[in-house]
Protein backbone atom coordinates (compact mmCIF):
# COMPACT_ATOMS: atom_id res chain seq x y z
CA UNK A 1 0.00 0.00 0.00
CA UNK A 2 1.03 3.23 -0.86
CA UNK A 3 2.60 5.97 1.44
CA UNK A 4 0.44 8.84 2.52
CA UNK A 5 2.48 11.63 3.15
CA UNK A 6 1.73 15.25 3.58
CA UNK A 7 3.21 18.42 2.50
CA UNK A 8 3.84 21.09 4.01
CA UNK A 9 6.27 24.47 3.21
CA UNK A 10 6.79 27.70 5.09
CA UNK A 11 4.82 30.79 3.91
CA UNK A 12 7.87 32.24 1.85
CA UNK A 13 6.66 29.75 -1.07
CA UNK A 14 4.27 32.70 -2.26
CA UNK A 15 2.43 29.46 -3.63
CA UNK A 16 -1.04 30.96 -4.60
CA UNK A 17 -4.42 29.59 -2.30
CA UNK A 18 -5.78 27.65 -5.24
CA UNK A 19 -2.40 25.52 -5.91
CA UNK A 20 -2.51 24.80 -1.96
CA UNK A 21 -5.78 23.64 -1.95
CA UNK A 22 -5.36 21.58 -5.31
CA UNK A 23 -2.07 19.65 -3.97
CA UNK A 24 -2.96 19.73 -0.18
CA UNK A 25 0.04 21.74 0.85
CA UNK A 26 -0.06 23.50 4.57
CA UNK A 27 1.85 26.15 4.48
CA UNK A 28 3.30 27.32 8.25
CA UNK A 29 3.70 31.50 8.58
CA UNK A 30 6.73 33.33 9.31
CA UNK A 31 6.48 36.20 11.77
CA UNK A 32 6.19 39.82 9.56
CA UNK A 33 7.63 42.47 12.44
CA UNK A 34 5.70 45.95 11.59
CA UNK A 35 6.10 48.64 13.86
CA UNK A 36 5.66 47.49 17.19
CA UNK A 37 3.56 44.17 16.08
CA UNK A 38 4.70 40.99 15.02
CA UNK A 39 2.19 39.19 12.68
CA UNK A 40 1.50 36.33 11.56
CA UNK A 41 2.76 36.13 7.27
CA UNK A 42 -0.63 35.62 5.27
CA UNK A 43 -2.74 35.48 7.86
CA UNK A 44 -2.34 38.48 9.95
CA UNK A 45 -0.93 40.81 7.48
CA UNK A 46 -0.87 41.00 3.21
CA UNK A 47 1.66 42.89 1.47
CA UNK A 48 -0.64 45.70 0.69
CA UNK A 49 -0.38 46.07 4.55
CA UNK A 50 3.27 46.51 3.97
CA UNK A 51 3.57 48.86 1.40
CA UNK A 52 1.30 51.07 3.36
CA UNK A 53 2.95 51.67 6.23
CA UNK A 54 5.94 52.18 4.35
CA UNK A 55 4.38 54.80 2.39
CA UNK A 56 2.72 56.09 5.45
CA UNK A 57 6.66 56.55 7.09
CA UNK A 58 6.91 53.82 8.51
CA UNK A 59 9.95 51.56 9.12
CA UNK A 60 10.50 49.05 6.75
CA UNK A 61 9.02 46.00 8.04
CA UNK A 62 11.38 43.00 8.71
CA UNK A 63 11.16 39.04 9.27
CA UNK A 64 11.57 36.35 11.47
CA UNK A 65 11.35 32.78 11.00
CA UNK A 66 9.07 29.48 12.28
CA UNK A 67 10.77 28.74 15.55
CA UNK A 68 11.09 25.15 16.63
CA UNK A 69 7.83 24.41 19.13
CA UNK A 70 6.13 25.60 15.93
CA UNK A 71 7.48 23.05 13.74
CA UNK A 72 7.60 20.09 16.06
CA UNK A 73 3.57 20.27 17.03
CA UNK A 74 2.88 20.77 13.49
CA UNK A 75 5.00 17.52 12.39
CA UNK A 76 3.12 15.78 15.30
CA UNK A 77 -0.60 16.93 14.29
CA UNK A 78 -0.45 15.75 10.68
CA UNK A 79 2.03 12.14 11.99
CA UNK A 80 -1.65 11.60 13.63
CA UNK A 81 -3.22 10.83 10.06
CA UNK A 82 -0.25 10.63 7.66
CA UNK A 83 2.80 7.92 7.52
CA UNK A 84 5.14 10.33 6.85
CA UNK A 85 5.51 14.62 6.02
CA UNK A 86 7.75 16.04 3.52
CA UNK A 87 8.28 19.57 4.75
CA UNK A 88 10.43 22.36 1.73
CA UNK A 89 12.11 25.45 3.32
CA UNK A 90 13.46 28.28 2.09
CA UNK A 91 17.07 28.46 1.17
CA UNK A 92 19.42 28.21 4.44
CA UNK A 93 21.10 31.28 3.43
CA UNK A 94 18.17 33.46 3.36
CA UNK A 95 16.50 31.83 6.78
CA UNK A 96 17.02 30.01 9.92
CA UNK A 97 14.07 28.37 9.33
CA UNK A 98 15.65 25.05 8.08
CA UNK A 99 17.85 24.82 10.87
CA UNK A 100 14.84 25.57 13.33
CA UNK A 101 12.98 22.63 11.22
CA UNK A 102 15.68 20.19 11.39
CA UNK A 103 15.76 20.33 14.85
CA UNK A 104 12.40 20.02 15.38
CA UNK A 105 12.59 16.54 13.97
CA UNK A 106 15.69 15.18 15.75
CA UNK A 107 13.30 12.78 18.10
CA UNK A 108 11.02 12.80 15.01
CA UNK A 109 10.59 10.02 12.67
CA UNK A 110 9.34 9.77 9.31
CA UNK A 111 9.46 13.62 8.83
CA UNK A 112 11.61 14.94 5.96
CA UNK A 113 13.12 19.03 5.98
CA UNK A 114 14.26 19.81 2.34
CA UNK A 115 16.58 22.41 1.88
CA UNK A 116 15.20 24.21 -1.30
CA UNK A 117 18.23 26.75 -1.60
CA UNK A 118 15.36 28.65 -2.77
CA UNK A 119 12.60 31.39 -2.19
CA UNK A 120 9.23 32.44 -2.90
CA UNK A 121 7.72 30.40 -5.73
CA UNK A 122 11.27 29.17 -6.56
CA UNK A 123 10.82 27.26 -3.10
CA UNK A 124 6.87 27.08 -3.73
CA UNK A 125 8.00 24.86 -7.30
CA UNK A 126 9.47 22.12 -5.18
CA UNK A 127 7.03 22.01 -2.78
CA UNK A 128 4.20 21.75 -5.61
CA UNK A 129 6.73 18.88 -7.35
CA UNK A 130 6.78 17.00 -3.23
CA UNK A 131 2.62 16.79 -3.86
CA UNK A 132 2.94 15.60 -7.40
CA UNK A 133 5.72 12.81 -6.76
CA UNK A 134 4.27 11.28 -3.11
CA UNK A 135 1.30 9.88 -5.05
CA UNK A 136 3.44 6.89 -6.80
CA UNK A 137 7.11 7.05 -4.69
CA UNK A 138 7.50 6.71 -0.87
CA UNK A 139 8.68 9.35 1.24
CA UNK A 140 12.26 8.22 0.69
CA UNK A 141 12.11 8.48 -2.78
CA UNK A 142 10.71 11.82 -2.78
CA UNK A 143 13.52 13.31 -0.84
CA UNK A 144 15.69 12.10 -3.44
CA UNK A 145 14.40 13.27 -6.49
CA UNK A 146 13.83 16.46 -5.09
CA UNK A 147 17.27 16.97 -4.02
CA UNK A 148 18.30 16.58 -7.32
CA UNK A 149 15.48 18.49 -9.28
CA UNK A 150 15.73 21.23 -6.71
CA UNK A 151 19.36 22.52 -9.01
CA UNK A 152 16.92 23.18 -12.11
CA UNK A 153 15.42 26.43 -11.33
CA UNK A 154 15.80 29.41 -12.79
CA UNK A 155 14.58 32.34 -10.66
CA UNK A 156 15.10 36.07 -10.68
CA UNK A 157 13.21 39.11 -10.73
CA UNK A 158 14.12 42.75 -11.84
CA UNK A 159 13.48 45.45 -8.79
CA UNK A 160 11.71 48.69 -10.09
CA UNK A 161 13.56 50.63 -7.41
CA UNK A 162 16.54 50.21 -4.49
CA UNK A 163 14.42 52.00 -1.93
CA UNK A 164 13.85 49.27 -0.14
CA UNK A 165 16.88 47.41 -0.28
CA UNK A 166 18.27 51.02 1.03
CA UNK A 167 16.14 51.07 3.94
CA UNK A 168 16.94 47.55 4.67
CA UNK A 169 20.42 47.87 4.75
CA UNK A 170 21.37 45.82 1.45
CA UNK A 171 22.56 48.96 -0.18
CA UNK A 172 23.72 52.56 -0.01
CA UNK A 173 21.63 55.28 -0.10
CA UNK A 174 23.99 56.79 -2.50
CA UNK A 175 23.83 53.68 -4.98
CA UNK A 176 19.89 53.62 -4.36
CA UNK A 177 19.87 57.28 -5.42
CA UNK A 178 21.89 56.52 -7.87
CA UNK A 179 20.35 53.78 -9.61
CA UNK A 180 17.13 55.79 -9.42
CA UNK A 181 18.79 58.67 -11.64
CA UNK A 182 20.34 56.61 -13.64
CA UNK A 183 16.56 54.86 -14.54
CA UNK A 184 18.41 51.47 -13.41
CA UNK A 185 16.83 48.19 -12.56
CA UNK A 186 18.98 45.32 -11.64
CA UNK A 187 18.71 41.95 -11.95
CA UNK A 188 18.62 39.68 -8.94
CA UNK A 189 19.25 36.03 -10.22
CA UNK A 190 19.33 33.00 -7.35
CA UNK A 191 22.48 31.01 -7.95
CA UNK A 192 23.50 27.86 -5.79
CA UNK A 193 21.21 29.15 -3.22
CA UNK A 194 22.09 32.86 -2.95
CA UNK A 195 20.50 35.77 -4.68
CA UNK A 196 22.97 38.03 -6.98
CA UNK A 197 22.91 40.71 -8.74
CA UNK A 198 22.78 40.23 -13.01
CA UNK A 199 22.79 42.41 -15.61
CA UNK A 200 21.71 46.02 -14.53
CA UNK A 201 19.05 47.13 -17.19
CA UNK A 202 18.40 51.05 -18.19
CA UNK A 203 15.72 53.03 -19.08
CA UNK A 204 11.42 52.79 -18.62
CA UNK A 205 10.24 49.79 -16.36
CA UNK A 206 8.51 48.42 -19.56
CA UNK A 207 11.59 49.08 -21.63
CA UNK A 208 13.68 47.13 -19.18
CA UNK A 209 11.01 44.57 -18.59
CA UNK A 210 11.03 43.29 -22.20
CA UNK A 211 14.73 43.13 -22.32
CA UNK A 212 15.05 41.01 -19.00
CA UNK A 213 11.94 38.88 -20.41
CA UNK A 214 14.18 38.23 -24.03
CA UNK A 215 17.44 37.38 -21.98
CA UNK A 216 15.44 35.08 -19.46
CA UNK A 217 14.31 33.10 -22.27
CA UNK A 218 16.78 33.14 -24.79
CA UNK A 219 18.24 29.78 -24.40
CA UNK A 220 15.39 27.60 -25.32
CA UNK A 221 17.20 24.60 -25.47
CA UNK A 222 17.62 24.86 -21.31
CA UNK A 223 14.47 25.42 -20.98
CA UNK A 224 11.60 23.03 -19.88
CA UNK A 225 8.28 24.33 -21.33
CA UNK A 226 5.69 23.28 -19.35
CA UNK A 227 5.57 25.58 -16.42
CA UNK A 228 6.21 29.16 -15.94
CA UNK A 229 5.74 31.24 -13.15
CA UNK A 230 5.50 35.33 -12.92
CA UNK A 231 5.25 36.99 -10.00
CA UNK A 232 4.81 40.77 -9.60
CA UNK A 233 4.14 43.15 -6.74
CA UNK A 234 3.68 45.99 -8.53
CA UNK A 235 0.57 47.37 -10.55
CA UNK A 236 -1.42 45.21 -13.18
CA UNK A 237 0.25 46.60 -16.29
CA UNK A 238 3.70 44.79 -15.62
CA UNK A 239 1.55 41.49 -14.93
CA UNK A 240 -0.01 41.55 -17.97
CA UNK A 241 2.72 42.88 -20.30
CA UNK A 242 5.45 40.30 -19.18
CA UNK A 243 2.43 37.52 -19.60
CA UNK A 244 2.02 38.82 -23.28
CA UNK A 245 5.80 38.72 -23.99
CA UNK A 246 5.77 35.16 -22.71
CA UNK A 247 2.92 33.83 -24.59
CA UNK A 248 4.33 35.50 -27.79
CA UNK A 249 7.32 32.94 -27.03
CA UNK A 250 4.98 30.17 -27.70
CA UNK A 251 8.10 28.26 -25.47
CA UNK A 252 5.18 26.91 -22.02
CA UNK A 253 2.11 25.01 -22.21
CA UNK A 254 1.51 27.30 -18.72
CA UNK A 255 1.69 30.43 -17.55
CA UNK A 256 1.30 30.88 -13.73
CA UNK A 257 0.57 34.51 -12.10
CA UNK A 258 0.79 35.79 -8.65
CA UNK A 259 1.08 38.43 -6.30
CA UNK A 260 4.04 38.37 -4.12
CA UNK A 261 4.21 37.33 -0.83
CA UNK A 262 5.38 39.54 2.49
CA UNK A 263 8.73 38.35 2.54
CA UNK A 264 9.91 39.64 -1.27
CA UNK A 265 7.50 42.40 -0.53
CA UNK A 266 9.29 43.49 2.35
CA UNK A 267 12.79 43.16 1.30
CA UNK A 268 12.06 43.76 -2.67
CA UNK A 269 9.07 46.20 -2.01
CA UNK A 270 6.77 47.08 -4.56
CA UNK A 271 7.02 47.19 -8.98
CA UNK A 272 9.05 43.93 -8.69
CA UNK A 273 8.56 41.13 -11.19
CA UNK A 274 9.72 38.03 -11.66
CA UNK A 275 9.93 34.65 -13.33
CA UNK A 276 10.51 31.34 -12.19
CA UNK A 277 10.78 28.23 -14.51
CA UNK A 278 12.55 24.65 -14.82
CA UNK A 279 15.29 23.89 -17.00
CA UNK A 280 16.62 20.48 -18.66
Amino acid sequence: MAQKIKITTDSTCDIPASLRELYNIDVLPLNIHMGDGVYKDGLEITPKDIVKHVDNGGALCSTSAVNVFDYEETFKKFLKDYDAVIHVNIGDKFSSCHQNARIAIEDLENVYVINSESLAIGQGMVAIWAAELSKTMDAVECVKVLEERKNKIDGSFVLEKLDYMNKGGRCSSVTAFGANLLKLKPCIELIDGELKVGKKYRGSMKKCLEQYINDRLSDVSRIKGDKCYLIYSGEEWSLDFCKQLIEEKGIFDEIVTMYVGCTIMCHCGPGTVGIFFETV
